[in-house]
């Protein structure tokens, strides 16, 4: 007989958080199990590379992310990788040593795990081991709060399990079946969970594609009153949610830890001539982000993909700022988001917890970028989100690269024309007014190339100052 859908349901769920529920009061290990560069991999290296301290305290911070008692975090250089325990021989058996000694619960590796591997370490360890993957899958997963994002969430969550449900039954006895007195070999458990793991992501699958149909009605409602959207993208815990609340005088959530805020958020804001954007604060990256995140998480970086201005926010007070540039760099491009298109600008933030030498270095680069009108400058803005120092000059950043695409115009107005003047002021960017002696107004206003139509219908003698960029 086939079991009980409650049963069924049950083990779905389970299926769903990759780990299973894991206690914040978990003694826990991280351990990050780096390969030793060798010459030959020195002469591959096609990005900056972190340093083994660097990459340790993020696995650490990961963990503290959803609350792990991280009782020890251990560096481990590896000269190959083993296919049966990923470590050698000799380290299981120390770091087994180890987790008896101090009673860990749980194992942090900071790499990506064949189900293999993970099972065997579980079996020399005694205690529940996950992987880079499995522990960003469980943050994203405590973390996301809209119904889309749960969703994504869910359906990676499933992906994952998919191909490691040799870990997760014993019970891998075959069910009788099929026709006759004896019966087929019937169906085995393991066959069945996957079956019933596919069957849910398929449903998810429906779902989402309503929430993404639902997304693309929001869009073209917009569209009908169209603002340029301004994206900030960026390595987690770089301050992108703090620069979003600064801008916008919101109140998102803002923390110092990795991947503080996970579901998207967008607020509409002014810039210095009035121009109205939409601000849109998005997940962080971070290296060694799981393929079926990015899969995922693509519709809530709909806004970072179609943006007119992305800010690219980097913490350039951390010792590995430009690996984590590069990072951010090969997500967008995975993203199909062309960073050499004229979108991007570089947002230096953290200026206040810089030392003065490297604050004036720095703010002499960024200096460079005051040239020219800052049209054709790609020099970044050194911004503190703390204290606002440098948001004006963001904001003018902004403004003008907003502006490449737009044409200006001369617009003269008679005094009594308010109906007008109205118009322009809630639908084009002030430049310049001026007002004779006998009220007749003189302006210099810039369009938007899709609100130029309707500018050149109402305003026929306007005069043409040409485009911006």
């Amino acid at each position: 007989m086939s079991e009980p859908q409650t049963s069924g349901e049950a083990r779905l769920r389970a299926h769903a958080a990759p780990e299973g529920e894991i206690a914040a009061s978990t003694r826990t290990l991280v351990i990050g199990p780096y390969l030793a560069r060798t010459a030959a991999t020195l002469g591959r290296t096609v990005a900056p590379s972190r340093s083994v301290e660097a990459r340790l305290d993020e696995a650490t911070g990961l963990a503290a992310a959803i609350e792990l008692d991280v009782t020890q975090s251990l560096a481990v250089s590896l000269p190959r990788i083993r296919p049966s325990t990923y470590l050698g021989k000799g380290r299981v058996d120390e770091i087994a040593g180890l987790v008896k000694a101090e009673e860990i619960g749980l194992v942090v590796m900071d790499c990506a795990l064949s189900p293999v591997q993970q099972r065997n370490l579980e079996k020399a360890w005694g205690a529940k081991v996950i992987d880079r993957t499995g522990l960003i899958l469980e943050i994203f997963g405590r973390r996301a709060s809209t119904r889309e994002g749960t969703l994504q969430v869910e359906h990676a969550h499933l992906a994952y399990q998919k191909s490691r449900l040799v870990r997760s039954w014993t019970h891998l006895e075959r069910q009788r079946g099929g026709f006759g007195f004896l019966g087929g070999p019937g169906e085995t458990q393991i066959e069945a969970d996957r079956r019933m793991i596919q069957e849910r992501m398929t449903r998810i699958e429906r779902d989402l594609d309503a929430v993404v149909r639902t997304r693309g009605l929001h869009r073209q409602s917009r569209a009908r009153v169209p603002y340029p959207i301004v994206a900030l993208v960026g390595y987690t815990n770089a301050g992108k949610s703090s620069l979003f609340n600064a801008l916008t005088r919101a109140e998102v959530t803002a923390k110092d830890m990795l991947f503080a805020t996970l579901d998207p958020t967008a607020r509409a804001t002014k810039l210095p001539h009035g121009e109205t954007v939409i601000l849109s604060d998005t997940v962080g990256f971070i290296s060694d982000l799981p393929t079926p995140l990015i899969a995922a998480f693509r519709a809530t970086l709909e806004d970072a993909i179609e943006a007119d201005v992305l800010l690219h926010v980097r913490d350039v007070s951390h010792e590995d700022t430009h690996a984590q540039a590069e990072d951010v760099g090969q997500v967008l491009n995975e993203l199909g988001i062309d960073t050499t298109d004229g979108r991007l600008i570089e947002v230096w933030n953290k200026a206040d917890l810089l030392d003065e030498g490297e604050r004036t270095r720095l703010g002499n680069l960024a200096g460079q970028g005051k040239v020219r009108n800052d049209r054709d400058s790609d020099a970044p803005v050194l911004v503190s989100a703390v204290t606002g120092e440098g948001l004006t000059a963001l904001a003018s950043r902004i403004e003008a690269r907003i502006a490449r695409s737009r044409t200006s115009f001369a617009v003269t107005l008679p005094p009594e024309d308010g109906a007008a003047l109205h118009w322009l002021y809630e639908n084009a960017e002030i430049l310049d007014r001026r007002t004779e002696a006998d009220g007749t107004l003189h302006l210099a206003v810039r369009v938007a190339p899709e609100k130029e139509p309707r500018f050149l219908n109402r305003f026929g003698g306007a005069r043409r100052l040409g485009r911006a960029g």
